[in-house]
């Protein structure tokens, strides 16, 4: 459930030399703003590409943030500072890219959450009405300030938990006075950048894939008792213990236990990683697999060892059989 209490939306406008800072706020009792606002958070918030962070000594951002919670500074005021600096950084872009920016407070399931969205402009097109001489004329025309529906992905967001000042963000590479760099944390927010859920799962499956590879094993069988491992795991708790994962992923190997635990420490993770529930069952509830013959199969985790839904074959000749058990139906996608 999303609560939307303030937004405002600022124009930077770089193929027109145009910026322009809205001195009010958004109608969000009107209903196509506040669905256009509340689609667009609740999709960007459930992405498993978003980053974590923590703002760093010295970030005038949180400097400004904390001045606007306790009222020492007012929601439009704090968002001109905010547009201000997008916009001085944007400016150093080797590539200019036109944008709406809005900054929004909002509650999202009883948290209080201040979220900074990149809506770049679109080239649409759309209908013109013309009075032409004693007739009336309609044309097609290019509009060159088309927002992103609520179905499209937006090219960048921030949000901050203002309780623990915990972000999570998503971002594009850009080149900013010839140097590639990430703008959201680097330069808006100055903050930390932790990986992404989706980021952490791939990595602990190619770890996993790796460390069976070079014992034997069955590559697919460990990766999905891997995935499933990590659903029930994060049912328990968000805190992800990776000595605990190697343990159940290779119960009958010690050796393959331990070279799990310091794979992941080789990776940059710590022994603890934190993860959002949602997102991890999400990531980890299929493992999709692709046989040399070009087929390819999306498969539940937990069926993986019920030999009652699927079984994999070893042949005498050394290839590989999958049988698939148990079907009520079979429907076309």
């Amino acid at each position: 459930m999303i609560t939307i209490n303030k937004a405002i939306l600022h124009i930077l406008d770089f193929h027109s030399d145009i910026r322009v800072f809205s001195e009010r706020e958004l109608d969000t009792e009107d209903n196509s703003v506040n669905t256009f606002l509340a689609k667009h958070i609740e999709k960007s918030f459930k992405d498993s590409n978003l980053k974590t962070g923590k703002f760093l000594e010295g970030s005038q951002f949180e400097e400004g943030l904390i001045e606007y919670f306790y009222n020492r500074l007012d929601f439009i005021s704090f968002s001109h500072h905010i547009a201000q600096r997008i916009h001085e950084v944007m400016e150093k872009s080797d590539q200019l890219d036109s944008m709406d920016v809005i900054l929004a407070d909002f509650v999202l399931d009883g948290q209080r959450m201040l979220g900074l969205l990149f809506c770049p402009n679109k080239i649409g097109f759309t209908h013109q009405v013309l009075q032409d001489t004693d007739k009336v004329k309609n044309d097609i025309i290019h509009h060159y300030a088309i927002l992103p529906s609520t179905s499209q992905k937006l090219e960048g967001y921030a949000f901050i938990n203002l309780s623990s000042l915990e972000i999570k963000f998503h971002d594009k590479k850009r080149s900013i006075s010839g140097d590639d760099a990430y703008i959201i944390p680097e330069y808006i927010m100055q903050c930390s950048s932790g990986i992404s859920p989706k980021e952490t799962v791939k990595l602990m499956n190619d770890i996993t894939e790796r460390i069976a590879d070079n014992y034997g094993q069955s590559t697919v069988m460990a990766v999905s008792k891997a995935k499933n491992v990590i659903v029930d795991n994060i049912q328990v708790s968000e805190d992800l213990d990776a000595e605990e994962l190697g343990k159940q992923i290779f119960a009958s190997s010690p050796a393959m236990q331990e070279e799990f635990v310091n794979e992941v420490k080789n990776a940059g993770l710590s022994n603890k990683v934190k993860m959002d529930k949602n997102i991890a069952i999400r990531l980890g509830k299929n493992h999709k697999i692709k046989t040399d013959t070009g087929i390819e199969l999306i498969i539940p985790v937990d069926y993986f060892e019920n030999k009652e839904y699927i079984e994999f074959i070893n042949n005498p000749d050394g290839t590989l059989s999958i049988q698939v058990k148990n079907i009520g139906q079979i429907l076309n996608k």
